[in-house]
Order: structure tokens, then sequence, then C-alpha cells
């Protein structure tokens, strides 16, 4: 079945042609391990999980590759401010290494309790320093740098593409402040390769003087390491597309005068009930652990991740995560029903035909851009088909392989109508009173997008 992904590099919905046939190399810009990772952060590793799931559901051989950021990313995307890992040891009192090791294991927990499968490779920076400096080196040689008092610079100017991948104003650029922090940079958005003359803690020596790598590098260096020089995918959030991945993308074409990842895909944010960006800034983010903490099982939260396409990001309550952990309920509940039906009966053609319809209509919503909020709605419609039990239940695990919801571990669990589905319900009663039976028909679908079903006894 051909798979159509939203590629920001040609702005278009393009049919995925791997480099290798059944075959899909994978990159997701990984976590900077100075703070703990909060569900903000974990919307979009649950949303390539996914990715991934979906390529290995149709038969693809997957290498999936994350890094781990614990040097050089600046409290800004560009060249300005603090060393995040700095910042996080100064805030705790130990040292970076320290607060890398930390939080990398607090990252590694919050993805195991949200079901996301360990990539292939967790790769940190720090541990390919080596390849670092000799990507740095290629890119020198081949004329696209200069170096000035604070370190190694990539010359913007040589690569005439530069502002295409993120639609950059390079006028309005022109006045950005971090082109104070080094007034020999030829342009304000140049940035740096390899910074020296600094009191950083973390250092290596380098062919330009003891000094530590700039973010983008680290990742251009990792993922041709794993990958090769041209691979299939990378991934990370709309917030990388204007500086770190057109730093990344000019990046590859200095080093090797081509692109190195084919289609590049971009998440959308999980933000607040206000719709702001949930952020540790703003201290309005919770972690996976907390959820626990809360009540809540941490895989509900990644049931209300599935509802959204990864593009679209997802505005986040705690009463939407009510109804979730609710439809998660409901869905293990249909799960384990369908599981104690142990007897096979002999389908009739048009029972065989909807099986392979749902089949086929769940493979049609992932091979179009992973719309996994269609897929889930399909699951639901499957379930509450007429198809024998056990035909439901082989369909829904198979399902799982793609959402990760454990769902042939579940036990049964009480399921509790929260109050937002008994407003509606409410709602919907009303209506069907007033003879509003159409309005009414809108309200029930509403309820059973959520998980839920609505039965209509007959009046005695």
């Amino acid at each position: 079945m051909d798979i159509y992904l939203s590629n920001t590099l040609t702005g278009k919905k393009e049919k995925f042609v791997p480099n290798k046939n059944k075959e899909v190399g994978i990159y997701s810009c990984g976590p900077t391990v100075y703070w703990n990772q909060h569900i903000g952060h974990m919307y979009a590793y649950v949303q390539w999980d996914v990715l991934v799931r979906t390529f290995k559901y149709f038969g693809y051989k997957t290498k999936w590759i994350m890094n781990l950021t614990d040097v050089g990313h600046m409290t800004s995307d560009e060249d300005m401010g603090e060393d995040k890992m700095e910042k996080g040891a100064k805030r705790e009192g130990v040292s970076v290494w320290d607060i890398a090791n930390k939080y990398i294991d607090q990252f590694k927990e919050s993805m195991k309790l949200l079901g996301i499968n360990t990539p292939d490779v967790l790769c940190r920076a720090t541990d390919n320093i080596s390849e670092q400096v000799k990507l740095n080196q290629k890119i020198e040689s081949n004329g696209f740098t200069y170096l000035t008092k604070m370190g190694l610079v990539y010359d913007t100017a040589k690569f005439p593409d530069y502002a295409k991948f993120g639609n950059l104003n390079l006028e309005e650029l022109k006045t950005r402040d971090d082109i104070e922090i080094d007034h020999d940079k030829k342009l304000p958005w140049d940035f740096f390769l390899w910074a020296i003359n600094s009191k950083h803690t973390m250092r290596w020596d380098s062919p330009w003087g003891v000094g530590y790598p700039g973010w983008h590098i680290e990742c251009t260096a990792m993922s041709t390491k794993y990958l090769g020089e041209n691979f299939d995918i990378h991934t990370g959030g709309i917030e990388h597309i204007k500086v770190h991945h057109t730093n990344e993308i000019a990046q590859g074409y200095a080093a090797f005068g081509h692109k190195t990842a084919n289609y590049w895909l971009h998440n959308g944010w999980l933000t607040g009930k206000d719709g702001e960006k949930m952020s540790k800034s703003l201290g309005n983010y919770v972690t996976a652990g907390e959820l626990i903490e809360k009540g809540y099982d941490p895989l509900a939260m990644r049931y209300l991740i599935l509802t959204s396409h990864y593009k679209k990001g997802l505005r986040f309550s705690f009463e939407s995560l009510d109804s979730a952990q609710s439809a998660l309920n409901n869905l293990k509940n249909l799960i384990n029903s369908a599981k104690a039906e142990e007897s096979r009966t002999i389908l009739s053609e048009e029972k065989n035909q909807k099986i392979e319809e749902f089949r086929e209509n769940f493979s049609n919503a992932l091979a179009d851009d992973i719309n996994v909020p269609q897929a889930l709605a399909i699951l639901w419609e499957m379930l509450k088909s007429n198809i024998p039990s056990q035909d439901k239940y082989d369909l829904a695990i198979s399902f799982d392989d793609v959402f990760g919801l454990g769902l042939s571990q579940v036990s049964k669990s009480k399921v509790e109508t929260p109050e937002n589905i008994k407003a509606l319900i409410q709602k919907r009663d009303e209506l069907r009173k007033e003879k509003k039976f159409i309005e009414a028909d809108k309200i029930r679908d509403e309820i059973i997008s959520l998980g839920f079903d609505v039965s209509d006894k007959p009046a005695k």
C-alpha cells in the first residue's frame, strides 16, 4: 500500500518512496536532558513512535535513531544565552554530567510509561564528539566556514537556498540580537559549528581550539553516522523548522552536496487549556510520572494523544484526560468481552467482507499521512459492529500494534461515566424530547467518538 506523508521540505503531501525497498530509516530530534521531559515534550515522541509502528505494520524493516542532547543547546535555539546543561547544573548544584544522567533516566521512564518503544539507537551528543569534529572539518574543507574569536562559524552566504526550508525573511533577521555575541559574524544568522574561548564546563580538543559543538551539528553528525549521508525521514517539532532544521539542511549541503533526509515531518504542539505552549518557563506542565500521582493511567495520556493528528497538535486539559481515561477503560472492557467469547463461527460472506473492509479502512487511514484519529474511529466502529467477538478481538490486537495501548494485556476495569459525557447525554435526551432528531444524532456521534455508546430503550 502506498503511504503518503506531509513533507515540510516540499510543502506537499507526497507518496513515500524509500531509499531501499521495504526499509525505512528515521531520525527523531530527541530531548535536551537538562530538566524533566513533560507531556508537552512527550507528545512528539508518542507521535513518532506511532510513525515507526505504522511502517512496521506495513511490513517495513525500520531503523529508528534518536539523539539525546547533553551539550551545546543554548537557552535560545540560536547562539544566544547559556547552555541549557550548564543552566540545569547551576539550578540543582550538581555537575552537568549528573544532570544529564538524571534526566536521561527520567526521559526513558516517561517513554516506558507512555508505551513508547525504545528507538534502535539512543545516542548522546557527548559520545559522538569525534564524529562532530570530523563533520565540521569536512564542512570547513568544502569552503563553508570562517573562524572568529568565538569559534568556527557556518557561512550561510555560501548556501544559496538557506532561507528556503523555513521560508525565512532574512531582512527581518538582520536585527537578531545574537549578532552581539560575536561582532565578527558576517551575518546575524550565521551559526556556530564549534564554540571556543568559553568557560563552559564541557570542553574537548579540536583543530579550532578547546571548546564544544554547536547544537545543530550534533544532529547532522549522528543522523548520518547511523543512517548514512542520505536517509528517509527526519522528524521534529514545528519549532525546529526555522532554525535547527534549517541549519541541519545547510550543514548537509555543505558536507555532502545534497540533502540528508528526503522527508521532513513536523509535529504540532501540545498546549495548555488556554492555548499556550506547555513549557517549563510558564510552569503549566505535568510529567508522565505525575499523572500516576494524580490517579491516571499514563496510557490514557497516550490515548488522548492518539485522538490528534501529529501535524495539528492538541489542547490539553484534565477534563479531556478524564474522558480519555474513561474511553480507554471502556475500550479495555470491550476487548475483554470479545476475548471471553472463545467459540468460532462459520462466517457469512457479508461478515467476511466486513472484516476485510475494517482492515482495509484502517490501513487506508494510516497510509494517509498517519491519520491515527481516523484509525482510532475505525477501531471503535469495528468493536460496535456485528462481526463475531473473536474476530473483533483479533482485529483490535492487530490494530494495537500501531496504537500501543497494550490491549492484549488488559484486565477488567470499572468504567465510570465522566461529567462531560453525562452532560452530552442529558443534552441529547432534551433534543429528542423536542423531536430535534438530527441535532440529537450529532450529539450521539460525538459521544461515540469519545468511546461511549448510547442505547435507547423503548418507552414502557
